[in-house]
């Protein structure tokens, strides 16, 4: 079987080949039964990764995001078959994109409307945009041209967006087809809507203080900017420092709202919402949510034709449920888990995993472009699983 000392030798060679920096924490129910930290949060000036190292979070920001959803939806706020104008009145008359048998695409409305559930589960049919560029996606190029005030005028809020979005015409029909985009942006908008306060407000009241994340949130405070790693890539076979836009998101102050700033936190922070889902709910003895909405959360909801959308080399042994990919054939996805483990990555390299039937939670990170995830992530999986008995 595995070992603490597996686990530490995994992670020192990967900082051996040449990644700066990594923290891995792996709960099971209340107890850590490993945590360890290797290389470097700033190359240069030779500071450590430690426990208190803080991460990019990208697309990991999701898994927060649609516990909040799913918190919302069992206490009653919204349903699943909600239409999307419901909250946002410009969404009612919904078109979509299709082709001609002569190969023209031209816009027609779709046969029924965006519902809350498509948001959840990725089937909006919208893609992301964040910035201009060549594309021969007609829904692309109908989001650039929506987005182009907004980004003429240098900072927007998650409202315009959710608005300028609303004209564009869908790629596909809703609910036929598993799209990775902005669909997120429309959760975190309804959020907004039924509670009446900003994203990060709910987040601070419905799990940052009561699972005690102390150091995740969307903007800098105190001495989180000095303690965020160092973003790194790869360059022409060497490893050099990096910058990303997203960075400017994180800074206060509405001359750098831009739609949804996304999430930094520490690997122990996060092991701590990981710990709750992975708990049926439970944090600390305090019940946030309900374990029945966790299963519903981390059913699969792909038809064949969807799991072909969503599963790749990657995803391998993966379904998706609401906000999360779950877990649906151990063996297709060479996978020492079990079936319904659920979680996600983060485009800069971070990756969690939550599996109730063990009461296993397992938060791994770096920051690293590209984040060679299937290097790092499916060793890092195999090893915390064979930690258990």
């Amino acid at each position: 079987m595995s070992s603490i000392q597996t686990l530490d030798r995994i992670l020192q060679n990967f900082v051996d080949s040449g990644l700066p920096g990594c923290g891995l924490q792996v709960v099971r129910g209340d107890e850590t039964i490993y945590e360890g930290y290797f290389g470097y949060s700033d190359l240069e000036q030779k500071t450590p990764i430690t426990a208190s190292s803080v991460y990019r979070q990208a697309s990991l920001s999701k898994i927060p995001l649609y516990t909040v959803m799913m918190m919302l939806y069992e206490q009653g706020y919204f349903l699943l078959t909600d239409p999307l104008s419901e909250f946002f009145p410009e969404w009612k008359n919904s078109k979509k994109f299709v082709t001609s048998p002569n190969g023209a695409v031209h816009a027609v409305p779709t046969d029924r409307p965006v519902i809350v559930r498509d948001v959840l589960s990725m089937k909006c049919g919208l893609p992301y945009c964040n910035a201009p560029g060549e594309t021969d996606n007609p829904t692309v190029r109908a989001m650039q041209k929506a987005m182009q005030p907004l980004w003429d005028k240098g900072h927007y809020t998650l409202r315009e967006q959710i608005a300028a979005i609303a004209q564009v015409p869908q790629e596909f029909e809703p609910g036929t087809h598993w799209q990775y985009g902005f669909s997120s942006e429309l959760a975190a908008g309804i959020i907004e809507v039924v509670c009446g306060k900003s994203i990060d407000q709910v987040f601070e009241e419905l799990i940052f203080t009561p699972l005690e994340m102390k150091d995740t949130r969307s903007h800098f405070f105190g001495n989180i900017q000095e303690r965020m790693v160092k973003l790194y890539g790869r360059r022409d076979g060497q490893v050099v420092p990096f910058q990303t836009a997203m960075d400017d998101k994180h800074l206060p102050g509405p001359e750098h709202e831009c739609g949804w700033a996304r999430l930094f936190a520490t690997v122990n922070d996060y092991s701590k919402l990981l710990q709750m889902l992975a708990n049926g709910g439970s944090y600390k003895g305090r019940q946030l949510m309900g374990r029945k909405t966790i299963d519903l959360m981390r059913t699969n909801g792909l038809d064949e034709v969807m799991l072909r959308d969503f599963q790749d080399t990657y995803n391998a042994g993966y379904g998706y449920g609401y906000g999360v990919r779950t877990l649906i054939d151990p063996y297709a996805g060479n996978h020492n888990g079990s079936l319904g483990a659920f979680g996600w990555t983060g485009g800069f390299g971070s990756w969690c995993e939550a599996d109730p039937a063990e009461r296993l939670a397992i938060v791994y990170m770096h920051n690293f472009i590209p984040n060679e995830e299937l290097y790092h992530h499916h060793r890092i999986r195999t090893a915390a699983y064979g930690l258990l008995k």
